[in-house]
């Protein structure tokens, strides 16, 4: 009877225990596409629909910000499309504790702002505000494995950044997380927008 139940317990708790590959958005590497040839990026994600872009067959960091079907989003000029998914390779180095990917950026309209770290700090400006450079406190991550969520902390403002499609407002691309920055002082205000770690 205990062996019974030591094996159920272990049947049960086997999915709950397996470790989640990467959530999005997240970086790719075009993989399987022959030198003389190129990865198509499609209207919708069907081998049939057309063809609006394609990828080089050794491209790498292609960001991906949604997965349907065996199919994945990524942008091409000002909109999006679908690439299938058995020519991408996700990479391992994108997203590690407490710390933002080379590339991330976040931006917004109305005002048109712009946040982009540099170092031990970060710019915030754009053409509706002057540029503002504040050193980081802290990059926060919540500890689950791969998760893209983050919090920085710099002098006078918070960024928080979710995974969850996000549209720019000007064009028709889509990007993989939701923005809003905090600024701090004795007139408190929030920006909102979309980030991406496209290179």
């Amino acid at each position: 009877m205990l062996r019974t139940a030591l094996v159920l317990t272990l049947a049960l708790s086997g999915p709950a225990l397996a470790t989640q590959e990467y959530i999005l958005p997240t970086l790719f590497d075009v993989a399987r596409v022959a030198a003389d040839d190129v990865l198509n990026i499609r209207a919708e994600p069907d081998a049939s629909a057309p063809i609006i872009g394609t990828l080089a067959f050794d491209a790498t960091h292609v960001e991906v910000v949604e997965q349907r079907a065996g199919w994945s989003r990524v942008n091409t000029g000002e909109g999006s499309g679908w690439v299938s998914d058995r020519y991408l390779d996700y990479r391992v180095d994108v997203w590690q504790d407490g710390a933002l990917p080379t590339a991330f950026q976040c931006f917004g309209t109305e005002p048109f702002w712009a946040f982009i770290p540099q170092g031990d700090s970060v710019v915030l400006g754009g053409p509706d505000m002057p540029e503002d450079t504040r050193p980081v406190r802290a990059v926060l991550s919540t500890g689950i494995f791969r998760d893209p969520t983050r919090a920085v902390v710099a002098d006078g403002l918070t960024l928080t950044a979710i995974p969850q499609l996000c549209s720019d407002g000007m064009s028709d691309r889509l990007f993989g997380m939701r923005a809003h920055v905090v600024i701090h002082g004795d007139a408190p205000r929030m920006l909102s927008g979309c980030c991406s770690i496209q290179p």
